[in-house]
C-alpha cells in the first residue's frame, strides 16, 4: 500500500504564490494569452488552437461554463471562455443543448472541439471540481488552478483527478496551470493529471503539481497502450509519492522539468513505454526514474539531466532504477524543434514561469 502524503502538507491556499521576476523569462501580452501557441506534441497532428477565432466569453461559474459550451451553434464553434473567481459544487450545474453534453459537479468537456478556457483578472480556481475531456479534440486551457478534486469522501468530481483525458482524446494543452490536492489515495485523491483510452498528442507546460500521492498517469493499465505523444516541459512537480508520470505504452518527452521531493517514484516507463528525458533536474529525491511496480519493461533515453541528492533502491524483479549509473536504454526522437535551457538554470527559470498568475511567462533560454 502506497503512504499518503497528507501529512507533509502545508495549509493549501486559493493560489499559489510564484515569483515574478523578469530574469530569464518573458510576459505574453495580454492581447495573445487566450490564443497562445501550442508546444511540444501538442503542435503536432494539425496543431492546437483551441477556441482561436470563435467568440469570447466570460465566465464566473461552472454552470456559466457550461451555458457557453451549450450556446454554440455547433459542436465544435470555436469558442474562448475567460474564467474568474472560484468554481466550486455549488455552482456548476448540468446544462442541456445541442452542442455539448455536460453535467453537475464537473466541468464536462466531452464530444466537443476548438475550446480555449483561460483565467482572467484575480485568477480562477476550480475548487474540488476537476475538469474531465472526453471524446473530444482541440482543447486549451491555460492560467488556472485545480485543486483537492476528490474520488472518495465529499465532495466527489471527476473520479478524483484534477484533469482527466479519456477515450479518442486529440490534441490538448494545458500551459501555466497550478494542479495540487492534499494527499493521497487514502485520504479520497487520484492523479493529478491522467490520460487513458486512446489520449494523443498533449503538451503540459509551465504548470505545477504539488502535494499528491500521484502526479499523473499515460494508460490505464498494462494493456492501455494506445495512448501517447505527451510533452511535459517547464513543469514543477513537488511533495509527489509516484507517478510523475506513469507511462504504459507510447512516447513521452520530459525536458526542463524541475522535480522536487519524489517520495518513491518518479517518471515510471513501463509496458513497452519510451521516454526522452532531457535537461531536467532532479532533487531530494527517490528513484526518480526506472520501471517500478511491474515486471513489464519500459525504456528511456536521458541527456542533459542534474541529480542533486536522489537516492536509488536496489533492484529487483518489479523495481529497477534507472540509477545510480544512468543511462539511455532506447533512443527516441521527436518531430517537433525545441530548445533546451542548461538544466543547472532549471531550478530558476521554472520558478519564475510555472503556474496560473504568472503572466503567462516562458524562459528566454538565460539563466
Amino acid at each position: 500500500m502506497k503512504r499518503s502524503v497528507a501529512w507533509r502538507i502545508p495549509a493549501i491556499v486559493a493560489a499559489l504564490a510564484v515569483t515574478t521576476s523578469t530574469s530569464a523569462v518573458l510576459a505574453v501580452s495580454p492581447a495573445s494569452a487566450a490564443a497562445g501557441v501550442a508546444t511540444g506534441y501538442a503542435s503536432q497532428n494539425g496543431g492546437t488552437t483551441g477556441g482561436q477565432g470563435g467568440a469570447t466569453v466570460r465566465a464566473t461559474t461552472g454552470t456559466q461554463i457550461h451555458q457557453a459550451l451549450c450556446g454554440r451553434a455547433s459542436s465544435s464553434t470555436p469558442i474562448i471562455i475567460e474564467v474568474s473567481g472560484t468554481i466550486n459544487h455549488g455552482n456548476t450545474a448540468k446544462v442541456s443543448g445541442n452542442s455539448c453534453e455536460t453535467a453537475a459537479g464537473v466541468i464536462e468537456l466531452k464530444r466537443i472541439s476548438n475550446v480555449t478556457i483561460i483565467g482572467v483578472g484575480g485568477g480562477a480556481v476550480f475548487d474540488q471540481l476537476g475538469i474531465h475531456i472526453r471524446e473530444s479534440r482541440n482543447i486549451i486551457i491555460r492560467n488556472v488552478t485545480v485543486r483537492n478534486v476528490k474520488k472518495s469522501g465529499s465532495p466527489t468530481s471527476n473520479g478524483g483527478d484534477a484533469i482527466g483525458m479519456e477515450s479518442n482524446v486529440r490534441n490538448v494543452w494545458v500551459d501555466h496551470v497550478n494542479l495540487l490536492a492534499s494527499g493521497g489515495e487514502p485520504e479520497g485523491y487520484d492523479g493529478l493529471f491522467d490520460m487513458k483510452n486512446n489520449t494523443q498528442y498533449v503538451t503540459l507546460s509551465y504548470s505545477t503539481l504539488r502535494n499528491s500521492g500521484r502526479g499523473g498517469l499515460v494508460g490505464s493499465s498494462e494493456s492501455d497502450r494506445s495512448n501517447g505523444f505527451i510533452t511535459y516541459h517547464h513543469n514543477l512537480y513537488e511533495n509527489i509519492d509516484s507517478r510523475a508520470p506513469l507511462l504504459r505504452g507510447g512516447i513521452a518527452h520530459m525536458y526542463n522539468n524541475h522535480y522536487v521531493s519524489l517520495n518513491e517514484s518518479g517518471i515510471n516507463s513501463r509496458a513497452g513505454a519510451k521516454a526522452k528525458v532531457d535537461n531536467n533536474y532532479f532533487k531530494n529525491s527517490r528513484d526518480v526514474l526506472g520501471t517500478f511496480y511491474t515486471t513489464e519493461a519500459g525504456y528511456w533515453q536521458v541527456s542533459g539531466n542534474v541529480f542533486d541528492n536522489v537516492t536509488w533502491s536496489a533492484p529487483s524483479s518489479d523495481h529497477k532504477p534507472a540509477g545510480p549509473d544512468v543511462k539511455s536504454t532506447t533512443s527516441v526522437s521527436v518531430p517537433y524543434s525545441f530548445t533546451l535551457d542548461q538544466a543547472a538554470c532549471v531550478p530558476n527559470v521554472v520558478s519564475r514561469t510555472a503556474g496560473a498568475n504568472t503572466g503567462l511567462k516562458e524562459s528566454d533560454g538565460s539563466c
